[in-house]
């Protein structure tokens, strides 16, 4: 399959709370990880981005904003709410996440480049985000997403659907203050 309608997916509700404060708000290189996000599904080739907020309202520009008011429950309600703000249009979804600064638009690129009906990058042979969902399968994602689990379930389950696909780039997310410090020595 060749996408030709992409949407982007950030999710950046959460609290932060082992690290202290909102992800969506930390800044590395004098910009705040949610525009980051943004960018980086942008330059991947997704439009429109959706980025679902709960913990922290922010501005954010160039993207569409939902709020997830069930935020506290955990990532999979914000996948839920998200999926159901993209664009009838939409083919397919590539969905990030908000405290993966490192992760690059080759690692979006590849993904739709794939052609998968769900496709999950992989770095050094181990699946991480960002992911891809052609929409028949947005309901199923949906109905196993629930926690503090996004697509992981839905992945498991379909391992016949799944394209894994290696990508440059570092997935490490900033879950901790001893992260954050090691994001800001950069």
């Amino acid at each position: 399959m060749t996408y030709t309608k992409v949407a982007g997916l950030l999710l950046a509700a959460g609290q932060g709370a082992r690290l202290g404060r909102p992800k969506a708000l930390l800044e590395h290189a004098g910009e705040r990880l949610v525009d980051r996000g943004v960018r980086l599904l942008e330059e991947g080739g997704c439009h429109p981005v959706v980025v679902v907020l709960g913990a922290a309202t922010v501005q954010v520009r160039r993207a569409v904003t939902v709020r997830n008011p069930g935020w506290a429950s955990g990532m999979g309600s914000s996948l839920r709410t998200g999926l159901a703000a993209l664009p009838e249009e939409a083919e397919a979804v590539v969905i990030a996440l908000v405290d993966q600064p490192f992760v690059r638009p080759e690692a979006v690129r590849a993904l739709i480049a794939s052609g998968a009906p769900v496709a999950v990058a992989t770095y050094d042979g181990r699946r991480r985000n960002p992911v891809l969902i052609a929409r028949p399968h947005f309901a199923g994602v949906a109905a196993l997403a629930r926690g503090d689990v996004g697509a992981r379930p839905f992945l498991k389950a379909h391992p016949e659907l799944v394209a894994e696909v290696p990508c440059p780039g570092d997935p490490a997310d900033i879950d901790t203050p001893e992260d954050l410090r090691l994001l800001q020595a950069e």
